[in-house]
């Protein structure tokens, strides 16, 4: 079983289904498919707390490729998943779809996802690493 940690914003996300998914770089291991994950909030800290029980399932790990660009006025120029290149709606769906699209006054969630990224990797041209997926089980 692996575990995986989350910013408090992507809780509630995560909680209603709209998110399921992470973007995760090199780790010693992430999970398989098939393979239960943990979901937390705040690890290593005394206000850790799971995100969602029953825990949910991986159902893929796909190579994903970040390009970004300062210049760029969404910070993103680019993402190939499993060497597919997404379009400008399409980038901005996944956005969406990581946590970006929901309860923000401002801008576009391709947006808020190059202002995040660039706030935690602020001298980042390029991120390689995984889309770790994953479905919800019922109780």
């Amino acid at each position: 079983m692996v575990a995986y940690s989350f910013h408090r914003q992507f809780v509630d996300p995560i909680r209603r289904g709209e998110k399921t998914g992470t973007v995760r770089g090199g780790r010693m291991r992430h999970a398989n498919v098939g393979e239960s994950v943990q979901l937390y909030t705040a690890m290593r800290t005394k206000h850790c707390r799971k995100i969602l029980t029953p825990d949910p399932v991986c159902i893929a790990v796909t190579p994903i490729l970040i390009g970004f660009e300062r210049e760029h006025p969404e910070l993103i120029s680019a993402i190939q998943i499993d060497e597919t290149w997404l379009s400008d709606a399409e980038i901005e769906d996944f956005a969406i779809r990581d946590g970006f699209g929901v309860n923000y006054p401002t801008g576009t969630a391709r947006w808020r996802m190059g202002q995040y990224w660039a706030r935690s990797q602020p001298m980042l041209e390029a991120f390689l690493g995984v889309w770790v997926r994953w479905e919800a089980r019922g109780d």
